[in-house]
């Protein structure tokens, strides 16, 4: 029996250990799974929801006012003295005990339009923030990218480190061999152990970039801090013609949800202005109500004077404006303001657009002639520090020769890869300006 109970006792601790480890496997995002999960997830987004539900109950609440009300009331009153019984209206002198109660209803028939354009306005303002929500959600994906582009770029540059460390390495076990047999002078070795030293450090500091580079993406995610979370690493990157600038201009101007929301904007400020001008005009109201009551004035009991006194009363009630003290033509010169000022900001945001698609566009062209450049010179100087090994290991090239060949070949290698990087950058914001999707 104790036999058993040791073997299930190790079968249950190998299938938590299995299940830790398989917990604890880190999970390979790519850049669509990073862009899908911010938008379901991210705190600016759920925002610019919450804002968009908070229009559509607002947008409810002003399509009621179409609705007539329904008001309910209930008095009791005790009177002594002289006074007019409340349901009679006769003039009495004794003491007076009353019940009265009644529904009122109004329903407004007319008020200048105003009710029709602020149903209409209301529902502009459901368009807009859903626009707006569409923004959070662009601007989200746009920081996702430059975030995950940027990593890519320090994960490369890890790899460029990596390798430059063991070329180092390899390079002073060389110079210490060299010295030992005396074929070289102590400052050679020292310089080779100075160049990994070196190597070490930019490798550690490269590693902390990305480190810092994981944790702003994890931020943006909303992940918690301890989530175990590596990037997947990028294909071979093709980057497509730069597209016409004018073309992707005029594409932004009809996709990009904040230009819509400034034309929203404008036609908002108008019907402003619809409402205001609806104050000149005069309202028309239905009323109507039920009432009953009970006074002890009288000699009937409760339920037959509820009977005999119920009354119902129809009406109609015109309220023509003549002096507000100049209020509404306040707010008609206000709303015809606030429509300039509308169409001031739609063009300035559009003048904005276009100076982002320009400098992207501008970018785009310089950084892949950048990238070809770079990787005519990142060629040239691997093959000329392929070349200086050769002649260290003869014996033909000092060390500080071989350390400078290396240097030049490292810098055109990170040349290279932040060229690429920001090049893939650069077009990926013009194919979200066309309106197209970001994709690796």
């Amino acid at each position: 029996m104790k036999k058993y109970i040791i073997l299930t006792i190790l079968f249950i601790a190998q299938f938590v250990k299995g299940q830790t480890t398989i917990d604890s496997v880190q999970k390979i995002w790519t850049l669509e799974a990073c862009i899908n999960y911010a938008l379901e997830n991210n705190i600016s987004v759920k925002q610019a929801e919450l804002s968009k539900n908070i229009t559509e109950a607002s947008y409810l609440a002003t399509k009621s006012l179409r609705l007539p009300n329904l008001s309910g009331n209930a008095s009791q009153n005790f009177t002594n003295g002289n006074s007019i019984d409340p349901i009679t209206s006769d003039f009495v002198s004794q003491q007076i005990n009353s019940t009265s109660l009644g529904l009122n209803s109004q329903l407004t028939l007319f008020q200048g339009n105003q009710i029709n354009n602020q149903i209409k306005q209301g529902k502009l303002l459901i368009d807009q923030y859903t626009l707006y929500e569409e923004e959070a959600k662009n601007n989200i994906t746009l920081s996702i990218t430059e975030s995950y582009i940027q990593l890519l770029y320090a994960k490369e540059n890890i790899l460029i480190a990596e390798n430059n460390l063991e070329v180092s390495q390899k390079e002073e076990e060389r110079a210490k061999a060299r010295l030992d047999a005396g074929s070289i002078a102590i400052k050679e070795y020292t310089d080779a152990q100075s160049q990994t030293a070196t190597n070490r450090y930019l490798l550690i500091n490269t590693k902390n970039d990305y480190a810092l580079q994981l944790l702003s993406l994890k931020q943006q995610l909303e992940l918690p801090p301890n989530t175990n979370f590596e990037i997947a690493d990028a294909d071979e990157i093709i980057l497509d013609i730069v597209p016409d600038l004018n073309e992707v201009y005029s594409e932004a101007l009809e996709n990009l949800p904040e230009i819509n929301a400034g034309k929203i904007n404008v036609s908002l400020s108008e019907k402003d202005l619809d409402i205001a001008k609806g104050g000149y005009l005069p309202t028309l109201s239905l009323t109507g109500s039920l009432g009953s009551g009970y006074t002890s004035t009288q000699d009937f009991n409760f339920t037959d004077q509820m009977d005999l006194n119920f009354n119902q009363r129809l009406g109609l009630s015109l309220n023509v404006p003549i002096f507000n003290r100049n209020k509404t033509k306040s707010e008609v010169q206000t709303a015809k303001i606030n429509i300039d000022m509308a169409k001031l900001e739609l063009a300035q945001g559009e003048k904005d657009l276009y100076r982002k698609i320009e400098t992207a566009w501008q970018n785009a062209i310089t950084s892949q002639s950048e990238m070809e450049a770079a990787d005519i010179a990142r060629n040239a100087a691997k093959e000329s520090f392929r070349l200086a090994q050769k002649q260290y290991e003869l014996g033909a090239l000092s060390t500080t020769d071989l350390i400078l060949s290396q240097n030049t070949y490292t810098n055109t290698e990170q040349n290279y890869i932040q060229a690429k990087y920001l090049s893939l950058l650069y077009h990926q914001l013009l194919q979200f300006y066309q309106g197209n999707d970001i994709k690796l």
